[in-house]
């Protein structure tokens, strides 16, 4: 069975499924998704993938989308990255959940509005609301970072790398890992981990590719 990924370099929300899946030592495939000439949006990718989004598994007649379900699928696979108990579980799936309704969303969006998006289009005031909520998602993951290696227990979960998708990317949306000293530490765990890759390396896509 080939597992294939469907997703893009900018995406961190597809980062957040690549990354486990490769340090996982399943073997797959990325398939680039050309999310920027509206192919998520397109009939045969609808299809399959009715929320039009990456990323996107497909394993055999499995078609999995949302990268925590993703994530989930990845542990039940292979034991990995989902708490060594039942209460840690559930403090992943508590991070999980946090992340995507605090830190990623809001991470995403800003960074798609500061760089994707043309100047002209952008609407005016929403960077700087976005960024100011993010702050307060940020102060929570430094506290919480402080005094401990990963954010639930001895080693990597999904909570890490959930958490961490939108912020090993170099394109400027208010995020600069010096102003969070425990945060910036936590990334350099991740990133010292056998296997990590950027996510420009580890997925199709880049933005020079529409320069």
């Amino acid at each position: 069975m080939t597992i294939k990924l469907h997703c893009f370099g900018e995406s961190g929300n597809s980062y957040k499924a690549a990354l486990p899946l490769d340090l996982s030592g399943l073997g797959w495939e990325p398939v680039k998704v050309d999310f920027f000439n509206g192919e998520a949006r397109g009939e045969a990718y609808r299809a399959l993938n009715p929320m039009g989004e990456a990323p996107m598994l497909v394993a055999g007649d499995l078609c999995l989308t949302q990268s925590g379900v993703i994530q989930s699928w990845i542990t039940e696979q292979t034991g990995q990255f989902g708490g060594a108990d039942r209460a840690e579980a559930r403090e992943v799936l508590r991070w999980v959940l946090w992340d995507n309704h605090k830190l990623s969303s809001q991470a995403g969006t800003v960074r798609f509005l500061a760089n994707f998006l043309p100047e002209d289009k952008r609407p005016a005031g929403v960077i700087p609301f976005l960024q100011g909520r993010l702050r307060a998602a940020y102060q929570v993951l430094d506290a919480h970072l402080a005094g401990r290696d990963w954010i639930v227990g001895d080693g990597p979960t999904n909570a890490d790398f959930s958490c961490c998708g939108y912020l090993y990317y170099p394109e400027p949306f208010g995020f600069d890992r010096a102003d969070w000293p425990a945060i910036d530490a936590w990334l350099d765990r991740i990133a010292a981990l056998p296997g990590w890759q950027h996510p420009y390396d580890l997925m199709p896509g880049h933005p020079s590719d529409r320069a």
